[in-house]
């Protein structure tokens, strides 16, 4: 794992949210108390002249607890090898069950945050929360938007500095 400058990180930001997946953790490793979740909704840009990563979460999920409670959370890429691990995260609650023990991913400490990152990962993003909204329908433009939340549990959205970045050469762009 190579450091990597946010201005030096190469992905393809659709695929990274939408095909790769990204596994979204919060909470303080070192107490080992954290959640994770799988993520394909996101964004990453430039937000008042800083580097942020963008997430939404449900209130329904367990991970809205501890990103109400904890000032950082972490964005992890894996390869394609880690595809079942990623929809066990993604589809069992850590309420009831240790989804992280029962995945066979390995949590670590990040370089900077409290939430933890993953050994496997190939891909570490390491956040402080910024800002935090929660979406309003009243203000989705298209009806295709709504269909999205049958049940009423608009995200809430979190804004995230990026902190800290390391991955594979992949990730690292060129000169």
């Amino acid at each position: 794992m190579i450091e990597i400058p946010f201005n030096k990180l190469n992905v393809r930001i659709h695929n990274l949210w939408m095909n790769q997946w990204l596994v979204l953790t919060c909470g303080d490793f070192q107490s080992g108390g954290f959640n994770c979740m799988t993520v394909a909704w996101g964004s990453l840009g430039t937000m008042w002249s800083k580097p942020f990563a963008q997430v939404v979460v449900r209130p329904t999920r367990y991970t809205y607890e501890f990103m109400e409670k904890y000032d950082s959370f972490t964005l992890c890429a894996f390869p394609r090898a880690y595809r079942k691990q990623m929809q066990l995260i993604g589809s069992t609650t850590g309420r009831k069950t240790d989804k992280i023990k029962q995945s066979g991913l390995t949590p670590c400490a990040a370089n900077i945050v409290a939430s933890p990152v993953y050994e496997e990962a190939e891909l570490r993003i390491e956040c402080r929360k910024i800002y935090w909204d929660d979406l309003e329908p009243a203000h989705f433009l298209p009806a295709w938007i709504a269909p999205n939340y049958p049940d009423r549990d608009f995200h809430r959205i979190y804004f995230g500095e990026i902190v800290a970045i390391t991955g594979t050469e992949k990730y690292l762009a060129a000169d």
